[in-house]
């Protein structure tokens, strides 16, 4: 058996070049002949195969390299092709032999294209993904061939030959000679074609010329399976050096391109004939061109193959005398809801859709994200856009084992109803052993002909992980149907199921979206002029469930949605409790539906549930590991245990995370300032106060204080400007606990320096009034008016004075601090000096020169002496 070979560059790496390849302007240099199908790049998840073939004296990897050593379906394509596998297959395509060059020769190597495609895809269990070939002159002879060939192939005739031709969505022809034109004939292009790596003789030419005659017959064959095929055809538009010494344009457009094809397209490469195929750089125009036409047939490729493949399913049965099986079960809205009104999420269908694309393999996507994010809406609505491509949809609610398999139960009903022919499910379907309703339904599914369908599982919140044993879990696997085809869908609140291709689904970010989902579900219509409702979907930070619950409130009462919005901060628990049921939800409530992810993190890790408490009492965005560790060795030991070091960090957040209760933040920040953050929603924010925490803690409120306080730096730090913008929203939190409980309010060194830093960062960012109230507050709960850190707070208020141009009052916060440090710290201290510099600067302002002058020698002379 013949092993595929990968290609690999001399540094095992994709290059990406920068600078552009310089065209060669003779033939490539003689190589090694290597055979059949080499591989170029596995894919990840591959949806297409695209399959490159050379021309004469052409190399299955040097062909497609440029000078700089670039091979673009290597280097490149990759990069923007991911979801496909890469091939190139090598043949003896060597004109220096004049015999060899026949197109019988041709043809022999295209059979053998044939097979060696064939052999590989079953190896790989890939009979039916799409393939794009790209060919490059007379190698797209024998692509044609090779189409013509597959689709002659019938049973008892190289039946499985066939495949290939129904797998074929589109090709790429790269300066093939399909045809004679302008007075040239079809063997003189031949001859064009050989003569740029040997000089041609008479009897060269009248070889080629007599096989032309082939060629013709092969273009009127071919013609009638081009219109199953998507066809670019690119022609060069440079003339390319021979091996007589003189240059010509070797395959003109008027041959290259086939005129009134159906489905082709011609595309102009600015290149010769050898370097129309050579890609230095992702920049190069022929690149851009090449690589968007194959991103567009990879997209489109699925759904059209594998409709023909369903099609051929059917006619094969009809050859065989064999009943045709269908599988087509009509829609139903018995156990799946409706989604009459659904918003956004185009990207996410899009998503999925592709992720499904048809390639005769099963596919799984996993949809995850935080409860009330509309994942079970995001899953019918792709049912619902899509559902043409899919023969039956089953819709299973997974929130744990019984319910399962009572959703397979239902489904073996719907089977029996449009099928009772199949007389084993009628027994089944009446009597009440569920796992034998779900092994009839699975084996249904697994028919090889069935191979249409679509099954949501929705609500797998309690997965079985590695590592996790809880109470309720349970692992979906073995309830799966084990066939190798169809389509199935998983909606989940964990991240960390790795059963499929993961489309995680976030707050909608567009806020006309959310005010889409406010006007429908309120019954209000014009709200996107309507103040108060932007300012309700800005707090409501687009979770659907959220909206979706202001609005059912206020469809039934004529509040405005400002003064709902009132109510919500004012009264958040009851006035969610006092809301009307959402029938489109599971959970149907704003309070309860995280309750389920509560539970399995009380189970998990005692520390995850103590930092969820305490995530209430900082802003919801942007908690990392430093800020925390202000108050490791001064707060409780549930605290300190948390805080020890990022290992114990990341367990108990790694859990939060999990469960989609918290997400790590993805914006680019600097790496030299601190940690990571982590981030949660501004609902479960509140649904944290309100419901987990059932009330207020003040030794909590006081960490959450200190640790902000306590982090604001020092001007001397570098870039302290960016940990200053990391606190700021800590800070507004900080100060709304400092107005609304006592916290602050005790004998407590830590705090006074925190809240008096507080007031040093709201000065700093200009925002005096806030920062006066820091102060101000800092005093209230100092150890005393003669205390050192009361006179920073003094000194600091007599500043902030002098700034706002309240002068008398800042005299007096100097006056007082200045008695103080002489008194604490004695006459020439350098914190006494200071305090005397201000205030002859604070004096000069005031006119006051004669005492402005004092002040300054004195500070003078304190600073020599020092």
């Amino acid at each position: 058996m013949r092993r595929l070979n990968k290609f690999r560059s001399k540094n095992n790496k994709a290059k990406v070049p920068l600078e552009p390849s310089t065209s060669l302007v003779s033939a490539e240099p003689a190589a090694a002949v290597v055979l059949g199908l080499q591989v170029v790049a596995e894919g990840i998840e591959p949806i297409v195969d695209i399959v490159a073939v050379h021309g004469l004296n052409g190399h299955c990897e040097k062909t497609w390299t440029a000078g700089n050593g670039v091979n673009w379906l290597r280097d490149l394509l990759p990069h923007d092709l991911p979801n496909a596998r890469v091939l190139s297959w090598g043949y003896d395509a060597n004109t220096h032999s004049r015999s060899r060059v026949s197109c019988q020769y041709l043809f022999d190597h295209a059979r053998t294209l044939v097979s060696d495609l064939c052999l590989e895809r079953e190896i790989t269990h890939t009979n039916k993904r799409p393939i794009i070939f790209v060919a490059h002159s007379l190698g797209g002879i024998i692509v044609k061939s090779a189409l013509i060939h597959s689709d002659a192939a019938r049973r008892g005739a190289l039946e499985e030959h066939r495949s290939i031709k129904l797998s074929t969505y589109g090709v790429m022809f790269m300066g093939t000679p399909h045809q004679g034109g302008s007075g040239v004939a079809l063997g003189r292009l031949m001859v064009n074609v050989a003569s740029v790596f040997v000089a041609a003789d008479d009897r060269l030419l009248q070889h080629l010329e007599r096989d032309s005659e082939w060629l013709q017959q092969q273009l009127g064959q071919y013609g009638p399976i081009s219109g199953d095929i998507v066809t670019k055809f690119a022609f060069e538009e440079y003339a390319t050096p021979t091996a007589l010494g003189h240059s010509i344009i070797v395959v003109p457009r008027a041959s290259a391109v086939v005129p009134g094809a159906t489905d082709g397209e011609p595309i102009a490469i600015h290149a010769d004939h050898t370097n129309m195929v050579k890609f230095g750089m992702k920049s190069d125009p022929g690149y851009r061109t090449v690589s968007g036409h194959l991103r567009v047939m990879a997209r489109n490729a699925g759904d059209a193959v594998g409709g023909r493949w369903d099609t051929e399913g059917r006619v094969d049965a009809v050859r065989s005398n064999q009943p045709i099986q269908l599988f087509d079960v009509q829609s139903s809205v018995l156990e799946m809801l409706h989604v009459e009104h659904f918003v956004g999420r185009d990207e996410e269908i899009d998503r999925i859709h592709k992720e499904f694309q048809n390639n005769g393999a099963r596919k799984i996507v996993v949809v995850h994200g935080l409860g009330g994010m509309g994942k079970t809406q995001l899953a019918l609505a792709y049912a619902q856009r899509h559902r043409d491509k899919y023969s039956a949809v089953f819709w299973i609610n997974s929130k744990d084992v019984d319910t399962l398999k009572q959703g397979y139960a239902t489904a073996a009903k719907r089977i029996y109803h449009d099928y009772p022919s199949l007389i084993h499910l009628k027994a089944i379907t009446e009597g009440s052993d569920l796992d034998k309703a779900m092994e009839a339904v699975k084996s249904w599914l697994s028919n090889p002909q069935n191979d249409r369908w679509l099954i949501i599982y929705d609500n797998y919140d309690t997965p079985k992980l590695p590592g996790c044993d809880e109470v309720g879990t349970f692992d979906i696997q073995p309830f799966l149907p084990k066939a190798d085809h169809g389509a199935i869908l998983i909606t989940t609140r964990s991240s960390q199921l790795r059963l499929g291709r993961p489309v995680p689904v976030k707050k909608l970010e567009n806020i006309n979206h959310s005010l889409e989902i406010l006007s429908h579900a309120s019954g209000r219509d014009d709200l996107s002029s309507d103040p108060g409702a932007r300012i309700l979907a800005c707090e409501l930070d687009g979770l659907p469930l959220a909206l979706a619950t202001a609005g059912a409130y206020l469809y039934q009462v004529s509040t405005s949605l400002t003064d709902y919005l009132q109510m919500y901060k004012a009264s958040w628990l009851r006035l969610q409790k006092k809301t009307p049921q959402l029938l489109s939800y599971e959970d149907r409530a704003l309070y309860s539906t995280w309750d389920i992810s509560l539970d399995h993190v009380k189970q998990q890790s005692s520390l995850a549930v103590k930092l969820l408490q305490l995530w209430a009492y900082f802003d919801n965005q942007d908690v990392w590991l430093e800020l925390l560790q202000e108050c490791r060795r001064d707060g409780p030991e549930w605290f300190s245990e948390l805080t020890e070091d990022q290992i114990s960090f990341d367990e108990a957040v790694r859990v939060l995370c999990d469960h989609a209760l918290v997400e790590a933040n993805t914006v680019n920040r600097d790496d030299s300032v601190e940690s990571r953050g982590y981030s949660m929603h501004s609902c479960v924010h509140s649904w944290i106060m309100h419901v987990v925490n059932n009330g207020w803690d003040d030794s909590m409120a006081e960490i959450a204080l200190t640790c902000t306080g306590l982090h604001v730096p020092d001007k001397t730090r570098p870039q302290y400007w960016y940990m200053e913008r990391r606190l700021i929203r800590h800070a507004n939190k900080c100060q709304k606990i400092l107005c609304t409980s006592q916290v602050g309010q005790y004998d407590n060194g830590s705090m006074h320096v925190a809240v008096h830093n507080l007031g040093l960062l709201y000065a700093d960012l200009g925002r005096l009034d806030e920062a006066e109230k820091m102060y101000q507050r800092a005093l209230q709960g100092s150890w005393g008016p003669e205390h050192t850190s009361t006179l920073d707070t003094v000194h600091n208020l007599g500043n902030l004075y002098a700034d706002l141009g309240r002068l008398d009052e800042a005299e007096k916060m100097y006056q007082r601090a200045l008695l103080g440090r002489e008194k604490a710290w004695g006459p020439e201290h350098t914190s006494t000096l200071d305090t005397v510099h201000n205030l002859g600067i604070l004096y000069a302002n005031l006119g006051r020169l004669d005492e402005a002058e004092k002040m300054y020698q004195r500070a003078q002379q304190g600073k020599e002496k020092a």
